[in-house]
């Protein structure tokens, strides 16, 4: 496999190895195992010594997580990454220490204070998209941390929570830390670079930075299929668009259509309502000028919930919820689905309040709609929640329990949230 490679000197020992790199210092070979036939060994020359990495290739060649078009690139970065580590070590293991992130990042500017894992249920957050002004001008061009900076704290931002969402990262030409300061070192993956606000970190700092996203619009290009957080947070909105502008043209028409939710609209017209929210966001027009048939708003809504990546009722929060719907004393089960709810992110939580709070008001028309709660809990429980990786049969005895807690959600919306 490596024979094509000049630098290939067949099954040789280490001492060999050690003895044709000891008259250059960064020198390198590549040579087949002795002890393992057929696995490679990258022998490589640095600090007068001979060093010895296990080498593969899955189309790329690697000794470790970053991948190479070339064995002369890859030997480049871990020459670099060497140096780095050996001459700058004490330095490197200082470098989170007094982090610049604390002094000039919006957290220090804003004082806006850090939220607890579990806040209240529900707490209150002020409707609608914060003022701009003339802001988003302002911002282009910036550096993430300098942007971030310039955000102003306000009544109107919503303090939701949000982890960064760091994915490796190779940067074009020098780059530095938006966490340290400190210049990111290597030809590719030098750091991880958060996929919604674009802040650019040493894989190390990543581990140091808050849980304080405040996601770019340019770096979030969809609605559905988005996390719920990122996306109420990048457009500085209560809840998804897409919730509140549905529920709103349904409620307009006013909630009698019979067999609301539970009849289908046509899911190519559906499937426009979740392209235009995609391409228009809040400008999508969803009037009935549009989509006469109520049946393709409610189906794009129910699309929305199941495209999302993170549930509404969360992974994390399903386990508590499944435990609520078994008990049988009614008042201990409410207790227990009011415990469930403090699980969920503020952003999860805040928009099943506000869904319950409308499948409540359809429920008390159900002389027109013929959809009572648990009618409703049919088909939003699947929808709603999702079993965290369960097997098959586990996840289909946990169908009628996700149907118990969406309709007690709906029957109980005025006292658990």
């Amino acid at each position: 496999m490596f024979c094509l490679f000049p630098r290939y000197h067949g099954m040789i020992s280490r001492e060999e190895a050690d003895q044709l790199l000891s008259v250059a210092e960064g020198s390198y070979l590549i040579r087949e195992s002795q002890r393992q036939p057929g696995t490679y060994t990258l022998a490589l020359r640095f600090g007068n010594q001979t060093r010895n990495f296990r080498l593969y290739r899955d189309g790329k060649h690697f000794v470790g997580e970053k991948r190479f078009e070339s064995i002369h690139d890859l030997v480049t970065d871990g020459l670099i990454t060497l140096y780095i580590e050996t001459k700058a070590a004490e330095y490197i293991a200082k470098m989170t220490i007094n982090p610049i992130y604390e002094h000039i990042g919006y957290t220090t500017l804003n004082k806006e204070p850090t939220l607890k894992k579990h806040l209240p249920v529900c707490q209150e957050v002020p409707d609608g998209p914060a003022p701009q002004g003339e802001r988003g001008d302002e911002e282009k061009g910036l550096t993430s941390l300098v942007r971030r900076a310039t955000l102003k704290d306000n009544d109107h931002a919503t303090k939701y929570e949000k982890v960064h969402n760091f994915k490796v990262h190779t940067f074009r030409g020098p780059h530095w830390c938006e966490y340290c300061a400190n210049f990111m070192w290597g030809l590719i993956a030098q750091g991880v670079k958060c996929a919604d606000c674009g802040l650019n970190v040493h894989k190390q700092c990543s581990k140091m930075v808050p849980n304080d996203c405040k996601p770019d619009l340019k770096h979030v290009k969809k609605v559905y299929s988005c996390d719920l957080t990122t996306l109420v947070k990048a457009h500085n909105s209560k809840r998804p668009m897409v919730v509140d502008m549905c529920i709103q043209e349904i409620e307009s028409r006013g909630v009698q259509s019979e067999g609301l939710y539970r009849i289908s609209g046509f899911s190519d017209l559906i499937e426009d309502v979740k392209l235009a929210f995609d391409r228009d966001g809040e400008k999508a027009d969803i009037s009935v000028n549009v989509y006469e048939d109520i049946n393709i708003i409610t189906g794009a809504l129910k699309l929305y919930f199941r495209d999302l990546p993170i549930p509404l009722i969360t992974y994390d929060a399903y386990p508590r919820f499944m435990e609520a719907a078994k008990i049988t004393d009614p008042d201990k089960r409410l207790e227990d689905h009011h415990e469930a709810l403090k699980l969920l992110p503020p952003a999860h939580c805040e928009t099943l309040c506000y869904l319950m709070a409308h499948l409540k008001r359809v429920t008390q028309n159900e002389k027109d709609t013929l959809m009572n709660a648990e009618n409703l809990g049919i088909v939003f429980g699947p929808t709603l929640m999702r079993a965290p990786d369960l097997d098959a049969m586990t996840a289909l005895n946990d169908i009628r329990y996700q149907r118990q807690v969406v309709e007690t959600l709906i029957k109980n919306e005025d006292i658990l949230f």
